[in-house]
């Protein structure tokens, strides 16, 4: 499901316009990347936490020079899904969904 099948589906089932739909994702997409730019986890009861993890300094290979390199540690974003929704899913889904659809 991409995210125009997204709002088309919240647009049927609410009835509120498309276009106010998309707006709302869109802030809310904004808030949560402002957040976690921030330093601040989003959670959201019964759905999940967007959180930020820390990746500890390690050492990589630059592949074609043949060189260690140094990658410092850094953050990045992370999902984290709540119990009850993997439960929901882990009940309700039998084989993963064609790549194409």
């Amino acid at each position: 499901m991409r995210k125009a099948d997204l709002v088309t589906a919240i647009s049927e089932k609410t009835g509120v316009p498309k276009v106010d739909v998309l707006v709302t994702l869109e802030e809310f997409f904004k808030s949560v990347k402002s957040s976690l730019s921030d330093g601040e986890n989003v959670y959201i009861r019964g759905f999940g936490s967007f959180i930020i993890k820390k990746r500890a300094k390690k050492v990589g290979r630059h592949i074609k020079k043949n060189v260690a390199i140094e990658i410092p540690e850094h953050f990045i974003p992370a999902f984290k899904p709540a119990k009850i929704f993997v439960e929901q899913v882990k009940d309700n889904v039998t084989s993963l969904p064609d790549e194409g659809s």
